[in-house]
């Protein structure tokens, strides 16, 4: 039964489900079942090629048939897996099962107990998951952070001669440029990419323990290892873990939630600073035609796209956060507490993608309020008493800090009258006092970053 997206249970398959639709390929029941027969076709592939003894009259020219079980997977198939499973009570038994009934219809049958050879359910499970995240990442998830980095780079570069007041403690502080602000973000994000990027995506393949037993067993002069590290490596694309137990040791996959959790902080951080320079003024956000910023103020436009990031950010990171934190932990060679748990390392993704898309949006509608930055740059003549008193410090000028501190806190509103009354009171040269009044809010901004 299909379920209408105004009856989903989650938001994901619901309210948000055309932000999510794409990881339907990756991470549903479905997919998963898919994976699981990708790998056992190419594992059984795999046996074919050494060629394994019993496998060695296998005609090659059925290896493009046995692809297309898994090529040309439908939901009728991922059904019928579904319903081996009422009968097996174990999913991916239920898989091999399916595999063998396409091996009668193929007339393979003599050949089909070699599919699942010597492997445990973790062989396969071990590796389907890491291949759906990979993909997934690849495809859908890596594309709209990259156009997220690609547009505060943008906006950073095109707004980097736009004096601001920085704001520290919420206080005004020493100016600084609004295309650096951004930079600042840009550059964190390029930062984390390049740490979550040499993060490899890896799994398991050993046997029912992680020793090869059973394969050693019926096999013994074969290099199994050998075999299981280029068959991981050049059929599936993973890294191969060398030593486990039952189960992959998700160390890998726990770094790579952590690396996905850093980012989204980072970008948390941006929506709230966003948010933050809408309050102030320094935005303005474009209106869309009959869109409603409040039920009962007419007069809202509320920055609700930066919002909404966030708060689909901070579900994502607590998924993120528990999947790093268990994964990695099974009791002596394998528990089944990450069965239930990997089911759901589509969820950060998903939730992730909600946000960046909000993001996106939310950037799209900003617009610059270059009179309100300049208006309070102008209301702020103290922040340059750090500028004069440094370059007084570089004349031998005496406690030039105390003077300032005793001008800036002894007075109301510092002006640029009253800037400039002070520097006349000093007993220094007049090229000094013409460098002093040199500085202002809007040209004490210091250097430009080197933007990479």
């Amino acid at each position: 039964m299909s379920i209408l997206s105004i009856n989903a249970i989650s938001p994901i398959d619901g309210r948000y489900r055309k932000n999510t639709e794409i990881l339907a390929a990756f991470f549903s029941e479905g997919a998963l079942i898919k994976y699981r027969v990708m790998v056992e076709i190419e594992y059984f592939i795999a046996l074919c090629e050494i060629p394994l003894p019993g496998l060695g009259k296998f005609d090659k020219n059925f290896f493009a048939d046995l692809k297309k079980i898994y090529l040309s997977f439908t939901d009728e198939d991922a059904l019928r897996v579904k319903e081996i499973e009422k009968r097996t009570n174990h999913d991916v038994k239920a898989v091999e099962y399916f595999i063998k009934e396409r091996f009668d219809s193929l007339c393979l049958t003599g050949f089909k107990e070699f599919i699942h050879f010597g492997l445990t359910s973790q062989d396969i499970n071990n590796t389907a998951l890491p291949l759906s995240l990979r993909d997934a990442w690849y495809e859908a998830v890596s594309p709209l952070l990259d156009e997220i980095s690609a547009n505060i780079k943008k906006l950073s570069e095109e707004w980097m001669d736009i004096p601001m007041l920085a704001r520290t403690h919420g206080q005004p502080a020493s100016p600084t440029r609004l295309g650096k602000e951004l930079y600042v973000f840009a550059e964190r994000l390029s930062e984390q990419r390049k740490l979550l990027d040499g993060i490899p995506f890896s799994g398991k393949l050993g046997g029912a323990t992680g020793n090869f037993n059973a394969h050693y067993a019926a096999f013994p002069d074969i290099d199994w290892v050998s075999i299981a590290n280029k068959f991981m490596t050049e059929n599936l694309g993973l890294k191969r873990q060398q030593t486990t137990t039952q189960i992959e040791h998700y160390d890998n996959m726990a770094a790579f939630f952590d690396g996905i959790k850093r980012i989204n902080t980072i970008l948390i951080d941006f929506n709230r600073d966003m948010w933050s320079y809408i309050s102030m003024g320094y935005f303005r956000q474009r209106i869309v035609e009959d869109e409603v910023g409040s039920s009962a103020m007419p007069h809202k436009v509320n920055p609700i796209d930066f919002e909404n990031s966030e708060g689909n950010l901070g579900i994502a990171n607590a998924i993120c956060e528990h999947l790093s934190a268990k994964l990695p932990i099974s009791r002596l060679q394998r528990d089944l507490t990450d069965s239930t748990v990997t089911r759901n390392i589509g969820l950060p993704l998903a939730y992730g993608m909600i946000s960046y898309r909000s993001l996106l949006k939310g950037l799209g509608k900003l617009s610059l309020n270059a009179e309100a930055i300049r208006e309070d740059l102008d209301s702020n003549w103290a922040v340059v008493a750090e500028g004069i008193q440094t370059i007084l410090r570089r004349h031998g000028y005496d406690s030039p800090y105390e003077l300032l501190k005793n001008l800036t806190r002894t007075h109301g509103k510092i002006t640029k009258e009253i800037i400039f009354g002070f520097i006349e009171t000093l007993e220094v040269a007049d090229n000094i006092k013409a460098e002093l009044k040199a500085l202002s809010p809007s040209t004490y901004t210091g250097i430009k970053p080197k933007i990479c």
